[in-house]
């Protein structure tokens, strides 16, 4: 029995290859990557789509909690995610409230930008025998006191929901 307390917690793995981050992980403030095999083959947009057309119950009033609280010190309000099917999109589009920096199959590159942080998500979609592997990379760097006490709630937050909406995605059947 061991007598480390608290419990080490592991390191997150490596990004998948093709993902991208905004710096060297030792740079970052915050690092999260988390994948799933869905049983088909599919684009890194049509990911973003799947995910997005079946929101998390109450993901829209914590988007709604997060602007209320953080646009009385400046931040940008972001609104959240709309349902909103995208067929294409090219770099400097926006998906939502992220910007696009790249698009291809694999790879869907998203930035968000703001005097306390900058984010960057990166949506791979990868090929494994007959579905695909998803997986999503985040990366943040902070620039300020407000944006480290920002991501002290936000950073577990992202965590849970990012694995449960991969959870949803892995779970959905293909569309006919």
């Amino acid at each position: 029995m061991s007598t480390d307390f608290p419990p080490a917690i592991p390191a997150p793995p490596p990004a998948p290859v093709a993902a991208r981050i905004l710096a060297p992980r030792e740079a970052l403030a915050y690092f999260d990557t988390r994948g799933v095999l869905v049983p088909d083959r599919i684009t890194a947009l049509e990911a973003w789509n799947r995910v997005k057309a079946r929101p998390l119950p109450g993901l829209r009033q914590a988007f709604w909690l997060r602007d209320a609280i953080s646009s009385r010190f400046g931040v940008k309000r972001i609104g959240g995610f709309t349902r909103t099917r995208v067929t294409t999109t090219a770099p400097g589009k926006r998906l939502d409230f992220f910007l696009v920096e790249e698009a291809s199959d694999e790879r869907l590159l998203l930035s968000e930008r703001d005097r306390h942080l900058d984010v960057l998500t990166c949506v791979t979609a990868t090929p494994e025998g007959t579905g695909t592997r998803v997986a999503i990379t985040s990366s943040v760097r902070t620039h300020n006191l407000f944006g480290r006490a920002y991501m002290i709630p936000v950073g577990p937050a992202h965590k849970l929901i990012v694995a449960l909406m991969l959870r949803r995605l892995a779970r959905a059947l293909p569309p006919s």
